[in-house]
């Protein structure tokens, strides 16, 4: 059966930089066959409304869509990801951003403060409703929402927002709520690990956040 690891946090903690080295220890020897998808699939139908949604560009911004609703087309480009999907193909599923980022984020914007959050109705509509894979893992990798900033400026050009941050990334109270959202739903659910990136108010290099990681891994890879 296919190992799914997610992983979250807020914008600019390095997601894609600790997918792609867990994914090169993986596959060193061969024996694993490992996948990766990263969401939103912005390519898609779903996920290239979701880029209009986050750019504002079609004239509707993110951050002013109802939650429900925006939780529901970060759901939909899931759901036809994985309509074909070829499980046979991998022995070990990478996942950049996956549902409970989709939980956090439509739970704390500036609209939805005081409102029941939306943990509950996003595991029910992907998992029950949609029959999305549960993850085997959630990896939340935790930082300073200013250090993480800082990453978000590096990121460089991006099709569905060019030069600059999206919406989400662009918010700098939705990030900090978007934090302790996410530490949050650790104490409230089980497979969520949170990886501590800072110390001393200094970020860790990449090679001791890799081993965090892989410590959190070691039992769930190997059984």
């Amino acid at each position: 059966m296919t190992k799914i690891i997610a992983f979250e946090g807020i914008d600019g903690t390095g997601k894609t930089v600790q997918l792609q080295r867990l994914f090169e220890r993986l596959t060193v020897d061969g024996r694993l066959r490992v996948e990766t998808i990263s969401f939103p699939m912005y390519e898609t139908f779903f996920g290239s409304e979701v880029g209009r949604l986050l750019s504002g560009s079609g004239g509707v911004r993110a951050n002013e869509v109802d939650q429900k609703s925006m939780a529901l087309w970060y759901a939909l480009d899931r759901f036809e990801a994985f309509q074909r999907f070829d499980y046979s193909g991998a022995d070990v599923l990478l996942i950049n951003r996956y549902i409970l980022s989709n939980a956090v984020y439509q739970s704390v914007r500036e609209r939805d403060l005081g409102k029941p959050d939306l943990l509950d109705f996003v595991l029910e509509l992907e998992y029950e409703h949609f029959r999305i894979p549960r993850a085997d893992a959630h990896i939340v990798l935790d930082m300073n929402p200013e250090n993480a900033s800082e990453n978000v400026g590096k990121k460089g050009f991006r099709g569905y927002v060019g030069d600059q941050p999206d919406i989400y990334e662009a918010l700098p109270d939705i990030q900090k709520r978007a934090r302790q959202k996410y530490i949050e739903y650790a104490a409230r659910m089980p497979g969520i690990h949170i990886i501590p990136c800072m110390e001393q108010n200094r970020l860790k290099s990449i090679e001791a956040i890799g081993a965090l990681i892989d410590a959190e891994l070691a039992g769930i890879l190997n059984r």
